[in-house]
């Protein structure tokens, strides 16, 4: 198998592209790709020639989160883990978005979920894919949301509407994503990318101390706890983890019908 994630670097205008490219499997959170993207964002992070990083993915899917046909949460180790230990190892490779000290872009080409949908929010800005679907599905499978998405939504679209979202976990349309703020904007599946680089290059022109500089000063004075609130969470999800909600939100899930729950 190829690596699960490929990394090139557009030198003309100083931009990265970081592609997720397990597109037979929607791109979906398996351990093998979670430690190829790892590996993949420290090698952005000491990039100096950088000055801006797009991530895509290939195929219908920018990501479907977790695969709940591999393993659900991390588990290899060197010592025993517990329960909240393995749900945040499972965000823990997507989160090292944060270390990327350049802008980094979301250039949505498809369908992001759960997991998925968390590595779009923690990406600086995103482009969606008008007709693709996106959201956080974790109440309608028996979980308690992960990635520090509680945290992020309310800060990225406002209380109401991500209180709406995250209680209800329906997904939504990537028009409907634009409107709402949480994308920069949302165009036809084939301009996602372009359009995405387009912005990139913009960026990657201007003067990367001040960029920096920039993005630094703008998180530090929102006082940005992304992974104290994804090491929280953590605590929440192992418990619904534990539940048979979870186990018929699985079930129903994989059956492809809506779950029965009942609260045990």
């Amino acid at each position: 198998m190829n690596d699960a994630v490929l990394f090139h670097t557009e030198r003309e205008g100083r931009v990265g592209v970081v592609t997720l490219n397990r597109g037979d499997n929607r791109n979906s959170m398996t351990p093998e790709l979670l430690a190829a993207f790892h590996a993949t964002i420290v090698k952005v992070s000491r990039s100096p020639e950088l000055r801006c990083v797009v991530i895509t993915g290939e195929g219908r899917c920018f990501s479907a989160g977790a695969d709940f046909k591999s393993q659900v949460q991390v588990s290899g180790s060197a010592k025993a883990l517990m329960p909240h230990e393995k749900s945040y190892g499972m965000y823990e490779p997507f989160l090292s978005v944060l270390d990327v000290e350049v802008p980094v872009i979301g250039a949505l080409n498809g369908h992001a979920v759960g997991g998925g949908f968390g590595l779009a929010s923690v990406c600086d800005l995103r482009i969606a894919n008008e007709t693709s679907k996106y959201g956080a599905n974790f109440t309608r499978l028996g979980l308690h949301p992960g990635m520090a998405l509680s945290y992020l939504m309310p800060r990225l679209i406002g209380v109401p509407r991500a209180l709406e979202l995250l209680l209800t976990g329906r997904l939504f349309l990537g028009d409907e994503a634009a409107t709402m703020g949480w994308a920069s904007s949302a165009v036809a599946g084939d301009e996602v990318l372009p359009v995405a680089m387009a912005m990139a290059s913009q960026i990657a022109a201007n003067a990367p101390v001040a960029v920096r500089m920039t993005k630094r000063t703008f998180y530090e004075g929102l006082n940005w706890q992304v992974r104290a609130a994804a090491h929280t969470e953590a605590f929440a999800q192992a418990v619904t983890v534990a539940t048979s909600d979870f186990r018929e939100g699985m079930t129903a899930l994989l059956a492809k019908r809506e779950p029965e729950f009942r609260g045990k």
